[in-house]
């Protein structure tokens, strides 16, 4: 029986646990998106891509939601909170050294994805309950492709490094009480992604 999210909740409950939600798939969106051109196979470039714009996508539709509860925008949740008042995990901030890594928290944060998702599913809040099965829809292309990586990269001593050493991390993705804090990564990202809003004067229109 899976333990549904969000129940007898109020606005504001509702708003901020989104608001996580939201942050670790826009986080790690970004850092999905840095392997571009970049990816050991030209097939990679298109499936990180791929799934980049996917969890950005995610993101957007989560922060709406919030948005409304909270009385503001997507684009200010998402750009114009400090480094401190994002709530994502700190699986999706890290700057990983190499490809073994990337793949290793690609499968943690899918597995650890799935399990919210199925519990955002089984909300008692229809509006929020649809949401995920639309997103738990698309991501189940993410889920076919960690799976693809790990069958291949299963017997290399350096994937099974880390995963052993993201693994602790991944437990803060499907509960967002076990988040504490954030690593100095989360603020580096968010300079260069802030970077052209920032640029603008207050009130610009885009």
């Amino acid at each position: 029986m899976v333990s549904p999210m969000l129940r007898n909740v109020s606005e504001q409950g509702r708003a901020q646990l989104l608001l996580g939600i939201a942050d670790d798939e826009l986080i790690l969106g970004w850092r999905d998106s840095e392997w571009t051109g970049v990816a050991p196979f030209l097939e990679e470039d298109v499936a990180f891509s791929s799934i980049a714009q996917n969890e950005i996508g995610h993101a957007r539709a989560l922060y709406e939601l919030a948005a409304r509860d909270l009385g503001t925008t997507a684009d200010e949740l998402a750009f114009d909170r400090r480094p401190a008042e994002y709530r994502c995990a700190q699986l999706v901030e890290l700057r990983l050294p190499g490809w073994e890594h990337t793949i290793a928290r690609h499968c943690l944060y899918e597995a650890a994805d799935a399990e919210r998702l199925a519990r955002l599913i089984a909300s008692d809040d229809p509006e929020v309950a649809g949401l995920a099965a639309k997103i738990d829809r698309e991501e189940a292309y993410h889920r076919m492709h960690a799976d693809m990586w790990f069958d291949r990269l299963s017997g290399e001593p350096r994937f099974q490094a880390a995963l052993e050493e993201l693994r602790p991390l991944a437990t803060a993705i499907a509960d967002p009480e076990l988040r504490n804090g954030h690593t100095p990564d989360l603020a580096e990202l968010l300079e260069v992604m802030t970077e052209v809003r920032r640029s603008q004067p207050p009130g610009t229109t885009w």
